[in-house]
This record gives structure tokens, sequence and C-alpha cells, in this order.
């Protein structure tokens, strides 16, 4: 059975992919920058509330993967508290300055959260050499690894996670992601035989500010999960 996980970037999105059916949630915070670890106001209270597996992201800023040590520091403290809470997993990742995955540091990062189990994030699009990262990241102790096959959005990069579902022979978890829609969601679980799938299903929300002042600039718009999006997906992947 195809397992569905949500990227929610808010506590809204996390509980509506439950109540759409989704199997898992990977809890992130700024949606412009692609995701970094919430307030950990945001994580206890998911936890309490939430009864699926929670992975929230640990990724301290934007832009790269390349860390110093006052950043992995930090990224250990969050991934302590991650599992103080009882989350079932986080989702992370880090690179040497030649783009390849450090595997010292992920293998430090898995032993911080046993017994938490980690998921790779896409850093691993951004590396060199996907199959090389593949073989890494099973030394390290990943358990998934989620990527869009080094193309802009999974579906573009099916061949190649077809290749990596094949390669990875069940010693990892091949999660494809990356525009991911009701629409594009049976062609890539046919074309990659993947058995876990990610998206955010993400729509714009409905401010409920009803005043907005024409000189000062919008902080910027709100994503809410698609209830129906995610239903949809999960009834494709059902079929």
């Amino acid at each position: 059975m195809a397992i569905l996980e949500i990227c929610a970037y808010n506590i809204q999105s996390a509980f509506i992919a439950e109540k759409a059916g989704a199997a898992r949630v990977e809890l992130c915070a700024s949606a412009p920058e692609g995701g970094v670890t919430p307030s950990r106001g945001t994580l206890r209270l998911t936890r309490e509330k939430l009864s699926i597996d929670l992975y929230p992201i640990i990724r301290p800023r934007g832009g790269d993967f390349l860390y110093d040590e006052d950043e992995l520091a930090i990224m250990r403290q969050d991934i302590l508290f991650c599992r103080s809470i009882g989350c079932e997993g986080i989702s992370t990742g880090v690179q040497l300055a030649n783009g390849n995955i450090d595997t010292e540091r992920m293998k430090r990062i898995i032993e911080w959260a046993y017994p938490m189990l980690v998921t790779c994030h896409r850093v691993f699009d951004s590396t060199p050499d996907a199959f090389r990262s593949l073989e890494e990241l099973i030394g390290c102790g990943c358990e998934r690894i989620l990527t869009s096959g080094h193309a802009p959005s999974a579906p573009e990069g099916t061949a190649l996670l077809a290749k990596l579902v094949e390669q990875a022979a069940g010693r990892i978890i091949i999660m494809p992601g990356a525009g991911v829609r009701a629409g594009n969601i049976k062609a890539l679980q046919d074309g990659t035989k993947a058995t876990e799938f990610h998206t955010s299903a993400k729509k714009l929300a409905t401010s409920g500010v009803s005043y907005h002042n024409p000189a000062i600039r919008d902080t910027g718009d709100v994503f809410v999960a698609d209830e129906e999006e995610i239903k949809r997906i999960i009834m494709e992947l059902e079929k």
C-alpha cells in the first residue's frame, strides 16, 4: 500500500493532512525558503495534537546545506528536542563543499536522533552523483531519501527515480517529491515503482485581515494544505 507524506508549513496544514488520510507529516516553517526548522512551540503543540507520524525538518536556515560547527550545534539541540517530545523521525541533510553528502556528520546526526528515524531531504538532489549518494546514505543508516530525481520536479525525474528505486532494492526508501499532484501521481507511481510519495498539496489561504495598508509591503502569502487535493492523491494511489 502506498504511503503519502505531506509537507506542512504550519500546524493547520498538519491537521488537514491527518484529516485527509495522509500517513505522515514533514513539518516545516518558512515556505519561501523551502522549509526550515519550526519553533519549539509549533513542534510541541503539533506533536501533542497530531496522531500520525511527525518528521520535523532539521534545517537551521535557508540556502545551501554546508553548515559550520555552530549551525551543527543548533541542529543537535533541535534534534534532541524532537526526540524528547516523541517525534517518530526527522528530515535533514548536510553536504560537503564539493556537493557530496557529508557522511561523517550524517552519521552523527543519526546517532543523535536515535531511536527516531532519519529521512535525507532534497540535499540529495544537490549532489553531483545520485547513485554514489544513495549508497553513502544507506551506509549512514538513513531510512529514506526524499528526491525529485535530480530534476526540477519528480515527474520530470521519473527515469532516474526508477533507477534509484531499483538500485535501492529495499535497502532504503526512495520517496519522490516536488511537483507531485493528483494529476500526475499515478504515472509517477507506475513509472518509478516507488511506494512512498511526498507533496505539500498546498493552496493559498484567504487572509482574515480586511484592511491592507497600500504603503506597506505585504508580509507574504500564507499557504495551507488542500484537503481535497490530498484526498484526490490518495484516491489515485489506491487505484
